[in-house]
This record gives C-alpha cells, structure tokens and sequence, in this order.
C-alpha cells in the first residue's frame, strides 16, 4: 500500500518537536502495517527551502525516510476541471497535485487535513481514497482489530487535581497558553472536574465544561455576546485513535447543555494545527458555526452552537438531540446481546455524571448503524426511532424495555456485503463475521442500513406489559420488527421515562 501525506503532515512529523500527537499514532499505524510512506516532490522542494539551512541539510536527511514519487503524473484532464473550478491560490493548485497522484493510480491513498483537498476528492469520485488523520486510523483499527487492545481504554469522569499536569498531552495547551499551567492547579484546588480518556494508561483526550450565567464578562470576545445561559467548552482535545471519543465527549456536552438548560454552547479554538482543524471540523458537523473572535489571543476562533428547541429534519446533526414535532416515529427492536453495547448510556443510571465507562468505538459513537431484514424501509432522515431491548428473563413481557430514542439520519441499500461492511465500519457491535451472516440469510432479501444519532437514553423504563396496559403500543406483534407507532405514544413514553 503506497500512502501520499500531505505537505503539512510531513512537515509536523518532522519538527524538531512533535506538537500534534495525532500524527504520531498515524506514523506507528505505517509502520506497523508496513505502508510504504510517499511524499511528493513538490514537499520535498517546500521542505528545502527554508531559510535555516541546518534545518535544510536535516530535512534533506529526514527525507530519506519516505519514498518521493520521481516522475509526477501528468495532469489528468478530469482533474484540471475540478482544479479550474475550485483552486483560487497557488497552494491550492499543489494540493491538486497530489491528488492527481491517487485520480492517477500513482499511488493508493492520500492522507490530507485540508478541507478543499476532500471537496475536489468528492468532485472527483475518489472520496473513499482520500482520508484525514481521524478517518484512516478508524479504517485500519477495524480492518486490524488484533492490532487494538480496546480494554484499556475508558471514558470517565474525574478530579483535575488526580490528573497529571506533567503529561506530555497538556505541552500543546502550554504552548498555546503562556498561563495554562496556572489555569489548571487553579482548578484542581478548587476541586473541578474534568472528562477524560486513558488509553493503557496514557492520557487521550480531556474535556472541561463550564456553566456561564447572564453576567458573565464577554468583553474579550468581538463581537461581544449577549446576555444568555451557556456551557462553555473550556478545554477540549482529543487524540486520534480511530475509537470515536471526539464524538463521545461531544454527546457529554450536549447532555450537560441539556441538563443545565443552557441557550447556547461555545467553545475557542486556533486553527494552527492539524488536530484543532479536525476538532473545528467535528464540531462544525454538529452545528457550532464560527462567530468571531478572541480578542485577548487575537488568533483564537469563536465557535458557537445555538441550543434552541428545534430539529432540522433533512440534516439532524446540526440540531442534535432535539427531536421534530411532525416526523414519523418507530419502534425498533434489538436483541440484549447487542443493546448495552451500542447504547452504553442506555445500560448506566444517567442520574449521575460520573458514571461514564466506555471502551469500544461503536459505544462512543453518536451516529450508528442499525442492520436490518424488515420489508419496512421507508424511514427517512429526521424521523425518530424508540429502540425496544427485547426480554431476556421468562416472562420477557415483564424483561422487555424500551430504553432508548434515536434520530434517522439516513437509509442506506448496500448492493453487495463489501459496502454493507464499509457502511457499518466502526458504527455496530457487529463483527465482519456478522454481517455476512446477515448478508447470505436471505438472498431474496438482503439487509438494509439505519443511520441513526444516538440521542436520548431513558431513565425510567416502561416494559412491555406496561406499554401495553397504558396502551402505547396495541399489541405484541408492534415490536416484532420495525413498526410506526403514533406520537402520542412517543410523548407518553418520553413523560413516563424521566427525560
């Protein structure tokens, strides 16, 4: 496998110190699979012209490490157009380049952080051999599941004064706040706490939340806000590992926005590296727009998410979790075996905040897969699912549950068991083995694929018998399979849930 990095991930690589650990965890995965790591001449040449001419002379050794393509392919005429229609800056038409280099077949992959480098790999059809950082390490942890001991990784919550301030994982923070250091052991003496994910032992990921009232001081933020409730992200990074914990905390902080009944959440953020670019991406995707910026730091970007009750039903994310008023709901079944490992939240009592234990990537995940043989499929994005955990204790109309609430995001028809395998990736407890026993149980009609945003766990569970006393669902035969059940039923449920 010929992999083509990015200039900018090179040339994080091999600084003379390494501030993005992300890339760190990218090159042992190489090396581990024995990828063969290829840089472009035009890299090469950028990396030769800085003015140090040590740092040359290094450079030109560290070179060495990688294999530069010596005969660049021609420009494909599909690639000129995309290049014409999207290109505005010298840098841009080099990025296109590269992707020449995989449109072509000179090589396999290209691995790149840079948003108009995945737009053109769209344009061009070549989406699924274009991948950033967080992207590539989710495709060889599934594809190398040996290679990933999921055990020792957890989520949870704890005292910032237990963590370790030393740690090589805050020297980012350091480096981008010249009072970090103070900020934290004020914290940890005013005994705060923090979200946090080890990885055998190693620090992963940290996130700080605050609740900010109407009186709080904005005037170090242009343009200023105005008075409101609002959770700010304080302090957020994640390392790319591939098990999706980006996405867990983020679902924490929608659960804390929730709970504290805030209007808005914010969050400052620079965009000088590769890992806060991919963080501004994630968040992006689920709403935070960029509002302006910090005047304190003059660098430093205000992203801000609006927490007002409404649902955009066509795009989900951006309005996660609140649920539509005028969408379709069904119930859905699935069976004990797979319900607490897909709904982590759905099996812990959510009362309390510090009960956050989790360790496989389908669990920390909000957007998942649910696979299915039922003949009703005319689900479509916005509509809301109730997820009933089928009876495992005789009688099962006393062990059934429903627990959980989920927001469609999309319905996906696999046309053969490779794409149904690549749909599920890092989304499902279930193993490749799995799905193709899925795929070949009945020819005549082949699986199809729920999207969905794990949204809402319910805190007080109705069983069966007490669904149907209350008359939420008619009869047993409604939770056999996928069935449309009335809203009046979802807002019983809800009211009857605790949420």
């Amino acid at each position: 496998m010929r992999v083509l990095l990015d200039t900018n991930i090179i040339i994080h690589r091999e600084a003379s110190k390494i501030v993005n650990q992300d890339i760190g965890i990218l090159f042992n995965w190489l090396d581990k699979l024995h990828y063969t790591k290829c840089v472009h001449p035009l890299t090469a040449d950028e990396l030769k012209r800085n003015i140090n001419p040590d740092t040359v002379k290094t450079m030109e050794i560290k070179l060495k490490n990688y294999q530069v393509l010596q005969t660049p392919a021609p420009m494909h005429s599909d690639v000129s157009k995309v290049s014409l229609a999207v290109d505005t800056l010298p840098n841009d038409l080099d990025d296109t380049k590269l992707l020449n280099e995989v449109y072509s077949d000179r090589v396999d992959i290209l691995i790149s952080e840079d948003k108009k480098v995945h737009l053109k790999a769209v344009m061009l059809g070549i989406s699924d051999k274009v991948f950033r950082i967080d992207t590539f390490l989710e495709k060889v942890t599934a594809e190398n599941p040996d290679f990933v001991d999921y055990c020792v990784l957890a989520v949870k919550r704890d005292y910032i004064g237990n963590i370790n301030l030393g740690d090589e994982f805050f020297d980012s923070f350091r480096n981008d706040y010249s009072g970090f250091d103070k900020w934290f052991n004020g914290k940890a003496g005013n005994n705060d706490k923090a979200y946090v994910c080890y990885e055998a032992d190693v620090l992963k990921a940290f996130l700080f939340l605050k609740i900010e009232d109407e009186n709080e001081n904005y005037s170090d933020i242009n343009p200023i806000f105005t008075k409101k409730r609002r959770l700010k992200i304080g302090t957020f990074k994640v390392v790319s590992n591939g098990l999706r914990i980006g996405e867990r905390f983020l679902k924490i902080v929608f659960d804390n926005a929730r709970q504290y009944k805030v209007d808005e959440i914010y969050v400052t953020i620079f965009d000088s590296r590769p890992e806060l670019l991919s963080l501004i991406a994630l968040v992006e995707q689920y709403g935070f727009k960029y509002y302006g910026i910090k005047t304190s730091t003059g660098t430093e970007k205000v992203y801000v998410r609006y927490f007002s009750k409404h649902a955009n039903e066509v795009e989900p994310k951006l309005t996660f979790p609140w649920l539509s008023k005028t969408s379709t709901v069904y119930i859905i079944p699935i069976k004990p075996q797979y319900h607490t490992e897909l709904f982590p939240d759905s099996k812990l009592r959510t009362e309390s905040l510090d009960d956050f234990v989790d360790n496989k990537p389908h669990r920390n995940a909000i957007s998942k897969v649910y696979v299915s043989h039922s003949l009703t499929r005319a689900l479509h994005s916005g509509d809301i699912i109730v997820f009933y955990r089928s009876g495992d204790k005789h009688p099962k109309i006393h062990s059934g549950v429903a627990t959980t609430i989920g927001i469609v995001e999309d319905i996906f028809i696999p046309k053969n068991l490779n794409e149904l395998i690549e749909i599920c990736r890092k989304r499902t407890v279930l193993t490749e083995k799995e799905l193709e026993e899925y795929w070949n149980r009945n020819p005549k009609n082949r699986p199809f694929v729920i999207n969905f945003l794990y949204a809402f766990s319910f805190i007080k569970r109705m069983t069966l018998k007490q669904m149907l006393d209350k008359g939420i669902l008619p009869n047993m035969d409604y939770i056999k399979t996928i069935t449309q059940i009335e809203r009046k039923s979802l807002i019983q449920l809800i009211t009857l849930s605790g949420i």
